[in-house]
């Protein structure tokens, strides 16, 4: 009988040395007279195989043997292990605790490894603590050691805290020195599994947190390589978060969302964090595929697991025209965000929702801040290439508000270049709509058309489906939802006569350039000009309101003399005519509603209205017979006083 015992307990050290975890598992549990040191590879295997709680259990028992044998150090190293397991489960006081306890095992003996090893785990709670002189002073304390002691494992745990601190404490170019440093330890085979695991994870999130996407992804798919020969759970569930990530930047979204999927089943016992990560990237995937309700669960899912859902939960309430409760979203999330690199994504979405919500004074304060912080991050003098393509974007498409298309192409002619270069094709086929767009104000029709079919074919592979059907809109393919609004000056010809030719064509250059600029303040474009007045169109009926109320009220307030303008407002489908001109049913029905209207109103169709959820009083619906219209339509006037 003694013999099989042995013969269990020695085949379970041997698989144990081997990584052969779930054979040492089984082994391991199965035989007697386990020692101190079984107890910690049989609590290793058991976290290899995904049993946490019981890893847990067994390192405990290790804890306990280890100092009835009196090797306080060893015990120290085993309550540094049991805190990390308990952190990892977000048990933030048992964590403590036990790291108290080898804070206390350490005091009194000599300077060893295991100091090292506290130093390290120091080092890194500085750093989520944002103390970085702290976590600098305790990493190259562990690295000190780690080399003092021939310890690799020490070393590379010490150099990948250190790179990290040196990233988000401003010094990047030195802080990716080191994660390629430890990475390359990692990548030779030198270092325990657990070790390699943790330098893999640090380098891929530190490299993607700074937009250096080339380096990010290199490291992603040594990783990749290496959790496929581990036949485990834990680590290469997070392995598995960074390839998703990259496999969703190449365009591989079903990909992509299954290893998301599966990381978070995988990671859910180990690392909460890890977990929210993982749901985030999926509500990310969902979000761009257009599937709005699940990816709205997955946002859900990921503030569960403790992680901030935007911008990605802000850019879904854009694309769901709530732009107000995105604009709100963002700047609370801005203000509880002070880190560079999660700072860089939120100011490039506010960008693009304040743009969209037709403030172009906060969007230029918010580049502004984004090019600081991208600066900030310059790696070899150099901006990495997602940030600096987020920069030339949030720059193009300001530019682009501002009808100044010339400096728009070039901004994103070059965002498309650098989307290109790190082969990401959605971003790229984002860019390239943005780019048909300055290219057709600028005359340039051949070359948009050129953009946008480009951009379709990439958004139909990859499964974007709304935005393959915006490009549709754009090519003239299929009619365009927007919000079209008539301004007209009432009686001009009889004012023109009151004010004599020269006060005339000053007064009509001041409501030309008034109205121009309050109808681009709501994210508006001005079609042309129809006599004395404005064709606009809008993404959406809300800000159409507003530019609306926004112009009667500019006259009103202006001193002297004001022509009297009636406004018309209604949604609905028109096709592309030509470069920069609109037709259809919906622009007649709303160059008819404006005409309808009186001398200082606004007249709009009482859906509309309903669409745009305005705060203004309006008066009953009442029915109008439209010029050209088999059909009576309901319309209501705005009280915009």
């Amino acid at each position: 009988m003694s013999q099989v015992v042995d013969d269990a307990r020695e085949a379970g050290r041997s698989a144990a040395a081997r990584g052969a975890w779930r054979e040492a598992y089984d082994l391991l549990r199965s035989a007697d007279g386990l020692e101190a040191q079984d107890f910690e590879s049989l609590a290793e295997a058991a976290w290899w195989t995904g049993k946490l709680d019981e890893a847990i259990e067994r390192r405990e028992r290790a804890y306990t043997a280890w100092i009835e044998a009196g090797q306080k150090r060893r015990a120290a190293f085993v309550a540094l292990l049991i805190s990390q397991d308990y952190y990892g489960k977000a048990a933030l006081s048992p964590s403590a605790g036990w790291f108290a306890k080898a804070e206390r095992l350490l005091e009194d003996e000599p300077e060893s490894v295991e100091h090292g090893y506290l130093a390290s785990v120091r080092g890194l709670s500085a750093m989520i603590e944002g103390s970085y002189d702290a976590a600098i002073a305790e990493g190259e304390r562990a690295l000190e050691l780690g080399k003092r002691f021939g310890d690799r494992d020490l070393q590379a745990i010490a150099l990948v805290t250190l790179g990290r601190v040196n990233l988000l404490n401003g010094k990047p170019t030195e802080g990716v020195r080191l994660l390629d440093e430890a990475s390359a330890a990692a990548l030779s085979g030198e270092l325990r599994p657990y070790s390699t695991g943790l330098v893999y994870c640090v380098t891929i999130t530190s490299c993607n947190g700074v937009g250096d996407l080339r380096r990010a992804a290199e490291w992603t798919k040594a990783a990749e390589k290496w959790c496929t020969k581990q036949d485990v759970k834990g680590f290469p569930g997070s392995c598995r978060i960074h390839h998703s990530s990259l496999l969703r930047l190449n365009g591989d979204w079903a990909a992509a969302e299954e290893q998301a999927l599966q990381a978070c089943d995988e990671v859910r016992d180990f690392d909460p964090w890890a977990t929210a990560i993982g749901w985030y990237e999926v509500g990310e995937i969902r979000r761009q595929r257009g599937d709005f309700a699940a990816a709205e669960e997955a946002y859900r899912e990921a503030k569960k697991w403790s992680r901030d859902p935007q911008p990605g939960l802000a850019l879904l309430r854009l694309a769901q025209g709530k732009t107000e409760a995105a604009a709100k979203a963002i700047e609370r999330s801005l203000a509880a965000t002070k880190d560079s690199p999660s700072r860089i994504r939120r100011l490039a979405a506010q960008v693009e929702v304040a743009l969209a919500g037709g403030q172009i004074g906060l969007a230029r304060t918010a580049a502004e801040e984004l090019e600081e912080r991208v600066d900030e991050l310059r790696i070899e003098n150099e901006r990495t290439p997602a940030f600096e393509a987020l920069v030339c974007v949030a720059w193009g498409r300001i530019r682009l508000e501002e009808n100044d298309a010339g400096a728009a192409a070039t901004l994103l002619e070059k965002a498309l270049e650098t989307w290109q270069s790190v082969g990401a094709p959605y971003e790229a086929a984002q860019v390239r709509v943005l780019l048909g767009r300055a290219l057709r104000k600028l005359d340039e029709e051949d070359g948009a058309q050129d953009e946008f079919h480009a951009a379709r074919a990439v958004f139909e592979k990859v499964g974007a489906v709304l935005d393959a059907q915006v490009t549709a809109e754009l090519l003239g393919e299929i009619p365009l939802a927007r919000t079209f609004v008539f301004t007209d000056i009432v009686d001009s010809t009889k004012l023109q006569e009151v004010l004599g030719d020269a006060k005339w064509q000053k007064l009509l250059a001041w409501h030309d350039r008034t109205l121009r600029d309050l109808i681009e303040q709501q994210g508006g474009e001005v079609i042309k000009q129809t006599g004395d007045g404005f064709f606009a169109a809008f993404d959406s009926p809300g800000p159409a309101v507003e530019a609306a109320v926004a112009i009667q009220r500019a006259l009103d307030s202006h001193d002297g003399v004001v022509p009297d303008v009636r406004i018309g407002v209604h949604a609905g489908e028109a096709f592309a005519k030509g470069d920069s001109d609109l037709g259809g049913q919906g622009v007649h029905a709303a160059a008819r509603v404006g005409a309808l209207a009186d001398a200082g109103e606004i007249l709009a169709t009482a859906e509309t209205v309903r669409q745009a959820g305005i705060r203004y009083g309006v008066s009953e619906a009442r029915p109008a017979e439209l010029k050209g219209f088999t059909d009576p339509v309901d319309v209501v006037t705005v009280s915009w006083r």
